[in-house]
C-alpha cells in the first residue's frame, strides 16, 4: 500500500506524486454533484466537506492503481443516502410541539413527591396514616384493613377520608385536585376517594 511517484517527472498536467493531493483536483466536480444531489449550495458544500474528510480518514484503506475520482464520488454519494435515510427517520419539529408530547417529568419526581408525602403522613394521626397505608397505598380492601386494624370497616372509611382531607390540606391540594406525580404509590394514598372505600 505504498504510494511510490510515477516515473516520469511531474508536470502541470500530471497526476501528483501523493494520490491525496489529487483529491483537491476533484473538489469541482464533487461540488457539482452535490449540488445535484441536494439542490442547495450550502448543503453540498457540508456534503464535499464531509466526504473529504471521511475520505482523508479513511485514506489507508484507498488502493493504488484503483480510480481516486469514483471512490471519492461514491463517498459522498454514500453519506447523501445516509443523510436522506437519516431525515427521513426525523420528524420536523422546529417549534418544539411534538417534543413538548414527548417530555417526561424527571426521574426524581417520585422521590421529591415521595418525600413530600411521607413528611405529610407522619403529620397525620396514626389511625388515619394506617388506614390511608392499608387501603391506599398497599391496595387493601376496606374489610382486610379492618380486620387488620381490629375495627369495624366503617371505621377505616372514615379514617381514610379524614385522613384523606387532611393531606390534601397538608399538601396544599383542592377540592378534587389530583397531585402531580409519577409515583403510584403517593398517588393512590391520595386518591383514596370516599366513593372507592
Amino acid at each position: 500500500m505504498s504510494h511510490s511517484p510515477p516515473a516520469s517527472a511531474e508536470g502541470p498536467d500530471t497526476i501528483p506524486a501523493d494520490p491525496r493531493e489529487e483529491i483537491v483536483t476533484h473538489l469541482p466536480a464533487l461540488r457539482a454533484f452535490a449540488r445535484g444531489l441536494t439542490g442547495n449550495a450550502s448543503a453540498a458544500d457540508d456534503l464535499v466537506q464531509d466526504t473529504v474528510l471521511k475520505a482523508w480518514s479513511k485514506f489507508h484503506l484507498f488502493q493504488d492503481g484503483t480510480n481516486l475520482r469514483a471512490w471519492l464520488f461514491t463517498i459522498l454519494r454514500n453519506s447523501f443516502l445516509s443523510s436522506r435515510r437519516k431525515a427521513a427517520r426525523e420528524i420536523a419539529d422546529s417549534e418544539g410541539s411534538f417534543a413538548g408530547r414527548l417530555a417526561t417529568k424527571p426521574d426524581h419526581d417520585g422521590r421529591l413527591a415521595m418525600q413530600e408525602m411521607a413528611e405529610a403522613l407522619n403529620q397525620l394521626p396514626v389511625e388515619q396514616r394506617e388506614a390511608l397505608l392499608l387501603v391506599g397505598a398497599l391496595g387493601f380492601s376496606v374489610e382486610e384493613a379492618a380486620e387488620t386494624c381490629d375495627c369495624a370497616p366503617g371505621t377505616i372509611k372514615s379514617r381514610a377520608n379524614r385522613g384523606r382531607s387532611a393531606l390534601a390540606q397538608i399538601l396544599g391540594l383542592e377540592k378534587g385536585e389530583a397531585p402531580e406525580t409519577t409515583d403510584s404509590p403517593v398517588a393512590a394514598v391520595i386518591s383514596v376517594a370516599p366513593g372507592g372505600l
